[in-house]
This record gives C-alpha cells, structure tokens and sequence, in this order.
C-alpha cells in the first residue's frame, strides 16, 4: 500500500540521508534528461523531489499524489502544483504528457497494471516515463527505515517485463544509491564519493534502486491497399485496340 505523504515528506526534506538520497536519484535523472524546455512534465507517486530542476524551463509541472498516499503543497514558496488523485484516475489528458516520473508510485500500488495503463494512456506520441523502483537485490529494499524498504522490489527483467505489457517500450536503465541506507555520520560523509564510484562499476546491479526510462510508441496504422492499386491501375479497356488519330480530310 502507499506510504503516508508525512512520512514521505519528513524523510526527504528533514532528514540528512533523506535529502542525500533524494539528491543521488535526481542527479541521475537529470542526466537521463537534461531539460524539458516547454514540455509538459507529470509525476505520479511522491515523485516531486525530483521534479524541481524542470520548473524553470517546462511548460507545466504537475504532482500527481494517491488517493491513500496524501497530498501535500508543493513546491514550497510557490503556486501549487500538486494534486490528489486515484491510482488508475488522472486528471490529465490523453496524450498530454511529454515526460512522466513515479517514484514510490508503481511498488507501493494495489494495482499496478492500473498505474501503468494509465501511463500509457496521458503520455503522447514518443513521450517518456522513468520508474524508480526499489532494487530487489540492492541494500535499500532490505531497510524498512526508509521508502524503499516498503511495497514490491523489481530486478532490471520483472520491471521491463511489466512495463512492456502495458505497450511502453523499454529504452535504457540505470542505477542510484550505492552507498548503504544509513544515518551513520561515516557513511553519509562519503556517500557521494561512494555514489560515484557505483555509478562507474555499474548500471544497475549494485544501486539501491533502478532508474528503468521508457518510451510510448504509437504503432502505424495499416495500410488501405491503395498504394498497390495506384501502382496497378485496373485496366477496365485492356484488349480493346488504343484509338488512332483521325486522317487529315483533304
């Protein structure tokens, strides 16, 4: 089930393993997608720690929270922009999304093929989902101290499998939180050198939690046959001699 928004909201703006986490995610979601200029950015689950560096420059910025989860102001000092919503109910158009984060979204749901229909549903043409899930092999999903500890951990196949079920197409993964889920001094000191260090030995296998981009393809539509008759004209006279031109009349 989902967390509570109070929970989720003391963890990642009060607490130092919280912000050092939301920081390592959006980090690496930045890098996936370095800007969204006058696009139309979603975020469904408790994604909106990572939906702040599309502010400046998107066209429209929405926070998208369940129903169970809450829903808090957001952003801070600002117009808000979140909103409460069901699971498989968003009050956004079909096709009007361009890029859509969930993050504490897809694993805490009691219906997640719901989740995911509904994805497909307000993304358009060519549009783009990350998912941030818990890693089920990584430390984080083993620690029910933080948000990643609570609902269903995904290896890189199950996710990717679920995804394409829905009609997304799977493009690239990747990975954060290598450092362990602890508030010790020690490791939140050398979190970042740690978070480096995981990013060059690997994309997936030892992060806390993965990063799985996918992309809405619109098959084409099928083809009428009138290309092949244009090429094969019917010949309603064939077999009836072509007219010749009158001779001139002296």
């Amino acid at each position: 089930m989902h967390l509570d928004v109070v929970d989720l909201r003391r963890f990642y703006y009060r607490t130092r393993l919280g912000r050092a986490a939301q920081k390592a995610v959006r980090d690496k979601l930045v890098e996936l997608w370095p800007e969204a200029h006058g696009q139309t950015v979603a975020g469904f689950g408790f994604a909106v720690p990572l939906l702040r560096p599309f502010l400046s420059d998107a066209r429209r910025v929405v926070g998208l929270m369940p129903a169970p989860q809450g829903v808090m102001h957001w952003p801070a000092g600002m117009a808000n922009v979140s909103v409460l919503v069901e699971d498989a109910l968003w009050p956004l158009d079909t096709g009007s999304v361009d890029k859509l984060v969930l993050m504490h979204g897809l694993e805490t749901s009691e219906t997640p093929t719901a989740v995911l229909d509904e994805c497909a549903r307000v993304l358009g043409p060519g549009g783009r989902a990350v998912f941030v899930v818990p890693n089920r092999s990584g430390l984080w999903a083993r620690r029910d101290g933080t948000p990643f500890g609570f609902g269903r951990p995904y290896s890189i196949g199950q996710l990717e499998a679920q995804v394409e079920a829905a009609g997304l197409v799977a493009e690239r993964h990747a990975a954060a939180l290598f450092a362990p889920p602890s508030e010790s001094k020690f490791w939140l000191r050398f979190g970042g050198l740690l978070e480096r260090f995981g990013q060059r030995l690997s994309r997936s296998g030892g992060g806390g939690v993965i990063l799985l981009e996918v992309r809405k393809q619109v098959p084409a539509r099928p083809r009428t046959g009138l290309a092949e008759r244009v090429r094969r004209p019917l010949r309603v006279l064939e077999g009836v001699p072509e007219p010749r031109p009158a001779s001139r009349i002296r």
